[in-house]
């Protein structure tokens, strides 16, 4: 049996997730509510929870506030929020697990189970490593990821990645370590999520580091050549843009 702790400072969200949890397939015993960062460091020392529910927004701060405050964090985050465009980014950066209020069973119980393939609590501590520097970091070319693979999670600063290139649900990530990650996710996934200022979808399979773009040679759409000497074909509908990003 999984023990869970619930951090949320709204009643009505506390009933609402308690009654999913209980109602759920999963063994998952909740053994404490907290509404605020102190109760909740309190819960957490002396009740050790497997599984720690956490809101984005609480009366007298953040949930990444309580997490910051933590010595080690032996335990999995599931966070629950209201739309924030901007924590909702954050999360797939860091590819933790997050439900959106109000919460619904569906998206529970996928959360759940993929708690239930979660390869070690690591890897948990990781994200949340990579959470926080983001947080921290202004500029957008200097955040870090986690990308999602088969294996599981590897670990990049994006200022690393040369391109993506997109191979159906799949795609390759390029480095300038000259590595390359299959991740288990589509092309548009990390085109949703990378600063656009700095990562430039040139053509539908491959998504490029702007910083990388060594020379680009007209033509119908033109192609351009990357520092790693890939040549690459710009889409024609994508070329003004292009070449308006170059400029800037």
């Amino acid at each position: 049996m999984l023990k869970a702790l619930i951090v949320d400072d709204e009643q009505h969200c506390i009933d609402r997730l308690e009654r999913l949890l209980r109602s759920s397939t999963y063994n998952i015993k909740i053994i404490a509510y907290c509404k605020t960062i102190d109760e909740a460091i309190k819960e957490i020392a002396s009740r050790t929870p497997d599984i720690l529910f956490l809101d984005v927004q609480l009366g007298n701060g953040t949930g990444f506030d309580l997490l910051s405050q933590l010595d080690h964090i032996d335990f999995e985050v599931i966070f629950t929020t209201s739309y924030d465009k901007y924590a909702l980014k954050a999360f797939k950066f860091s590819a933790l697990d997050y439900l959106l209020k109000p919460i619904d069973n569906t998206d529970l119980d996928n959360a759940l189970q993929k708690l239930r393939q979660q390869k070690n609590l690591k890897e948990t501590s990781q994200k949340i490593d990579i959470l926080f520097h983001n947080f921290k970091e202004s500029n957008p070319s200097s955040k870090r990821i986690a990308i999602p693979t088969v294996a599981g999670f590897t670990m990049l600063d994006t200022k690393q990645i040369i391109r993506f290139q997109s191979d159906a649900n799949y795609t390759h990530i390029h480095t300038l370590s000259n590595k390359k990650i299959t991740a288990s996710k589509t092309i548009k996934y990390f085109e949703d999520i990378l600063d656009d200022n700095t990562f430039f979808r040139v053509h539908k399979s491959h998504l490029v580091n702007l910083d990388y773009i060594e020379a680009y040679t007209k033509g119908k759409g033109g192609h351009i050549t990357l520092s790693d000497k890939t040549r690459i074909e710009v889409a024609v509908r994508r070329k003004d843009e292009l070449i308006q990003k170059l400029r800037a």
